[in-house]
């Protein structure tokens, strides 16, 4: 009993540094992953040698080798940069986008809240893929239309959301106080309004993460994403379909890898809406 009634007295604030500091690193170590990944693979992940083509997981090739003869396992590593390196990089611009425009249309309201709110509501009414895969096809296959059409359809969500939280909180007395003290707009917005935007933010971005992994693979598979030879877990599903029965580790490595990324990262997200109790309401 005594240990247990010193355990609750331990200070909280200890602990909650230290997951703060392991979630930051845990971010950082994904990010130089996604950055050194071509480095870390076993064999050069271009390298053509035909004479070892469709070769089953060994010793020398864990994963075996595709229809080219190149390792796979080094594909499926050099992918992690292509894959989850471009949904970063969308992820990110999406954010910065969609927070800074929501953020501007909430705080000023009136007519450029107006404007606002019916350009979301027009893309509101878009299915993210069917977006992205009309836009994709307009603009050609490519890893710049690929990106371009999916950020072009996911800054929407986030704009939506600070919108919301903005039209809430910026009504509360503590605005009032800071705008009758004296403080500029801007100072209000990230200073005090701001900060209460970030826990439905990144709930939703770590979300969001996987869908935009899901969405560059699928676009990859049906030709719109980055060509070849780029290493794309997606367009290595659709050049391992043709040898499935033959060599089915073609697919089952990418379509692993996809899996398992998007289930990391949904698992995420879940914590962070457990972590912030996300209980969004939009007005407006």
């Amino acid at each position: 009993m005594r240990f247990s009634s010193a355990s609750r007295l331990q200070p909280k604030g200890a602990f909650h540094v230290s997951k703060g500091v392991l979630k930051a690193l845990f971010i950082l170590a994904t990010l130089v992953l996604v950055l050194i990944s071509p480095n870390l693979a076993p064999q050069d992940p271009y390298k053509l040698i035909i004479a070892d083509r469709l070769q089953a997981p060994s010793l020398e090739h864990w994963l075996g080798t595709d229809h080219l003869g190149r390792d796979l396992l080094s594909r499926i590593i050099a992918g992690i940069r292509t894959t989850v390196g471009n949904s970063l990089l969308i992820l990110a611009i999406s954010l910065l986008i969609g927070v800074s425009l929501g953020l501007l249309s909430g705080f000023l309201g009136g007519f450029y809240d107006l404007v606002f709110k019916r350009t979301v509501d027009a893309f509101m009414t878009l299915p993210d893929y069917i977006f992205a895969i009309v836009l994709s096809g307009l603009l050609g296959p490519g890893l710049i239309n690929l990106l371009f059409a999916i950020i072009s359809i996911k800054w929407v969500g986030y704009a939506r959301l600070v919108r919301s939280v903005v039209l809430l909180e910026k009504e509360k007395e503590y605005v009032a106080l800071a705008t009758l003290s004296g403080l500029s707009s801007v100072r209000i917005v990230f200073k005090h309004i701001l900060p209460h935007t970030i826990g439905n933010v990144l709930v939703l971005a770590s979300l969001d993460l996987g869908k935009i992994i899901l969405m560059i693979a699928s676009l990859s598979y049906i030709g719109l994403g980055p060509q070849p030879p780029a290493a794309e877990w997606g367009s290595m599903l659709n050049e391992g379909r043709v040898y499935f029965n033959t060599a089915p580790h073609l697919m089952l490595a990418p379509g692993l890898a996809i899996m398992l990324t998007v289930l990391l990262a949904n698992i995420l997200g879940d914590r962070l809406r457990d972590r912030y109790d996300i209980k969004t309401k939009e007005r407006d």
